[in-house]
C-alpha cells in the first residue's frame, strides 16, 4: 500500500525501532501513585512505531494523504505522538494550534485553513459540530476519547497494531508542506505559519547541533513540538502532568520527581515553569545529579533565575537561554556561563537583553524600523539610513534552513513579514535588537510595542531591564498612552509579595533618573499581577497593560 509521501527524517526514528526497540520513547503521567506523586506508563519506540503505522493506514483508508490538511487538538500525551508521526508517515500536513487563546480566536484561524481531517479530544469536535460551517470540508473525523454526538472514527477502535507494512510513497522534497502551526496571537493577530519538510529536519539538526551532538537519553517536555525532535533524535520523552494553556500552573514538586525518577538529563521550559522550580529547590533542595543541560524559551528568563538554576544544578551543568519563534525555531542561544560573565551588568545600564550567537546555518541582518512592508533587500538598504537615528536598533531579520518562508494565512502577512533577497527569504522577527561585534543578539522588544514619544522612541526591555534591578520589583513594563509620535512613557510594576508600594516607586525614580534612558519616565503605576501569554505563560501583554495604564490615567490612547 502507498502511503503517501514519505518524510527522509523519519529514519533517524526508524533507526532507533531498529537497533534498540524496547527502548522508552514516552513516560507520560498515569493517575496518582500511593505516595501522591504522578504514576507513570511508559511506550516503546517499537510500540509507537506500530502505533503509528497503524493510524497512518486507517488514515489512509480513509483519504487522508499527501498534503492533506488534518486539524490535530490533542493534549501532551502518547496519542498525540502516536498520531504525529502517523501523519508525518504519509506525508499528511498536520495543522496544530493552542486552544488556550480563546475559542472564537481559535475558530477563526482553524477555518482559515480549510481542513479536511479533523483529530481531535471530545471538547475539540464539539466545537466542530456546533460550528459545523467552518469545517466543511472535514471528510475525515476521529476522536481522541469517547464519541460523544457525532459520526466519525475513534482512536480507541483502530488499536495499536498495523495490518502491514506501511509502504512509504514518493520522497518529500524540502519544499513539501509538512506543517501548519500557528503563532499564539499574543502581540498580533495569529497567523499560520508554513513549515517544511526541509524546515523540520534543519531543526532536528540544529537540536542536535546545540546539544554538541550529544544523545538526549532522557528528557523533560514541556512543549509537544520539541518532543517530536527528540523523538528523531532518539529520545526518553518524560510527560509531566499540565495544562497546555496553564503551563505556569506545572507542580514544580512533579518536575523534579520526575527529573529524580527517570534520570532526565535534558528538559525544555519556559521561565513560568524555570522560575517556580528554583522557588522549590531553594525551599527544599534536591539532588538532580543528572540533569546537566536546560534549555528555556517562549520568553527572556531572568537573569536571576539563570544565576539561581546555576547554583542548584551540578557545576558542569549548562543552562541555556534559547531564543525562537514559530517561523523561526531555533534562532539564537546563550550559555549561563557568558550570560553572567558581565553581559547581565550591560542590560542593567540599558543594552537590552543578550540573546546569544545565532544557531546553526542561521543568518541574520538589521533593518531600520518601519511598519510598512520591505518587498526586497534593496529597499531594505534604502532605509538604513534610519538606524543612525536609533543608533544601531532595528528589526531582527533571520534567514536559514530551520525559517519559514511565507504563512498559510492569512496572505498580507507574507508582504509585512517576508524579505525577498534573490533566492533567499528574510523574516522579519518584529523584534528590535543589534548585533555586536562578537555576533551576539541584543533584544531590545518587539516592535509593536515600542514607545513613540516627542523625544524619540523607547524600547520596552531596554528600559525594562534597567528598573528590573529595584529591590521589591518582579517585574516592569514599558507602555505608551496617547497618540502614537507624543505618547506618554509609563512603567506599570509587578512588586514582589509584601513590599511597599511607595518605597519600591520611589526607589524606581531614584534609579530612573540616574540613566538617560530612564529619565524621561514620570508615570509608575503598581499592578497586581501582570498579564502573560497562552502558550508559555511568560511574555508580558503589554497591549493589555496599555489599556489599563490610560484608564488609569485618564488618557485618550487613540492612535
Amino acid at each position: 500500500m502507498t502511503t503517501g509521501t514519505y518524510w527522509q527524517a523519519i529514519d533517524r526514528f526508524r533507526a532507533v525501532v531498529r537497533t534498540d526497540p524496547t527502548r522508552v520513547a514516552v513516560r507520560y503521567a498515569d493517575g496518582v501513585g500511593p505516595d501522591g506523586l504522578p504514576a507513570y506508563r511508559h511506550l516503546t519506540y517499537r510500540e509507537l512505531d506500530a502505533w503509528s503505522d497503524t493510524i497512518a493506514q486507517r488514515l489512509a483508508a480513509s483519504g487522508v494523504g499527501t498534503g492533506t490538511r488534518t486539524i490535530v487538538l490533542v493534549l501532551p500525551s502518547p496519542e498525540l505522538y502516536a498520531i504525529m508521526f502517523g501523519l508525518l508517515k504519509i506525508g499528511a500536513v498536520a495543522v496544530v494550534i493552542d486552544p488556550g487563546m480563546g475559542v472564537r480566536k481559535m475558530l477563526r484561524c482553524l477555518r482559515a485553513v480549510d481542513a479536511e481531517a479533523f483529530i481531535g479530544i471530545p471538547q475539540a469536535h464539539a466545537l466542530r459540530v456546533l460550528f459545523r460551517r467552518g469545517f466543511r470540508g472535514v471528510h475525515t473525523a476521529v476522536t481522541v476519547g469517547r464519541r460523544w454526538f457525532w459520526r466519525g472514527e475513534s482512536l480507541r477502535d483502530w488499536g495499536r497494531t498495523p495490518t502491514g507494512s506501511v509502504t512509504a510513497g514518493r520522497p518529500a522534497t524540502e519544499d513539501d508542506l509538512l506543517f501548519i502551526a500557528f503563532t499564539t496571537g499574543s502581540t498580533g493577530p495569529a497567523k499560520a505559519v508554513q513549515l517544511t519538510h526541509g524546515n523540520l529536519a534543519a531543526m532536528v539538526e540544529q537540536v542536535h547541533v546545540a546539544r554538541g551532538e550529544v544523545a538526549p537519553e532522557a528528557s523533560l517536555i514541556t512543549l509537544p513540538l520539541v518532543g517530536v525532535l527528540d523523538l528523531l533524535l532518539g529520545s526518553r520523552c518524560v510527560l509531566p502532568p499540565l495544562i497546555p494553556s496553564k503551563v505556569g500552573a506545572t507542580d514544580p514538586a512533579h518536575v523534579v520527581d520526575a527529573i529524580q525518577r527517570f534520570g532526565v538529563r535534558t528538559m525544555f521550559a519556559s521561565p513560568a515553569v524555570l522560575i517556580p522550580l528554583l522557588e522549590y529547590l531553594r525551599t527544599r533542595p534536591a539532588e538532580l545529579n543528572t540533569l546537566d543541560s536546560i534549555y528555556s524559551g517562549g520568553a527572556p528568563v531572568p537573569d536571576w533565575c539563570i544565576a539561581g538554576l546555576r547554583a542548584a544544578l551540578g557545576e558542569d551543568a549548562k543552562v541555556v537561554a534559547g531564543y525562537g519563534s514559530t517561523e523561526a525555531l531555533p534562532m539564537s542561544t546563550i550559555e549561563s556561563r557568558e550570560l553572567l560573565d558581565g553581559l547581565v551588568e550591560r542590560a542593567h545600564r540599558g543594552a537590552g537583553t543578550c540573546l546569544g550567537r545565532l544557531s546553526h546555518q542561521v543568518q541574520a541582518r538589521i533593518v531600520a524600523i518601519t511598519d510598512d512592508a520591505i518587498p526586497t533587500w534593496s529597499r531594505a538598504e534604502e532605509l538604513a539610513g534610519g538606524l543612525e537615528d536609533t543608533c544601531g536598533i532595528g528589526e531582527l531579520v533571520v534567514a536559514g534552513p530551520n525559517v519559514s518562508a511565507r504563512y498559510y494565512w492569512p496572505e498580507q502577512a507574507n508582504a509585512l513579514g517576508k524579505i525577498v533577497d534573490g533566492d533567499r527569504i528574510w523574516h522579519r522577527t518584529g523584534d528590535l535588537a543589534w548585533i555586536d561585534d562578537q555576533g551576539r543578539i541584543w533584544f531590545c522588544g518587539r516592535k509593536s510595542q515600542r514607545v513613540v514619544t516627542a523625544h524619540g522612541p523607547m524600547f520596552t526591555v531596554q528600559v525594562e531591564q534597567v528598573f528590573n534591578t529595584v529591590a521589591g520589583v518582579a517585574r516592569t513594563a514599558l507602555v505608551g498612552v496617547g497618540a502614537r509620535g507624543v505618547q506618554r512613557p509609563v512603567l506599570c510594576v509587578e512588586p514582589t509579595p509584601g513590599a511597599d508600594a511607595q518605597v519600591v516607586e520611589a526607589a524606581l525614580r531614584a534609579h530612573g533618573a540616574r540613566f538617560d534612558l530612564t529619565r524621561t519616565i514620570d508615570d509608575f503605576l503598581i499592578h497586581p499581577s501582570f498579564p502573560v501569554d497562552i502558550r508559555h505563560n511568560a511574555k508580558i501583554g503589554r497591549e493589555q497593560l496599555t489599556i489599563w495604564a490610560a484608564e488609569r490615567l485618564g488618557t485618550d490612547n487613540r492612535r
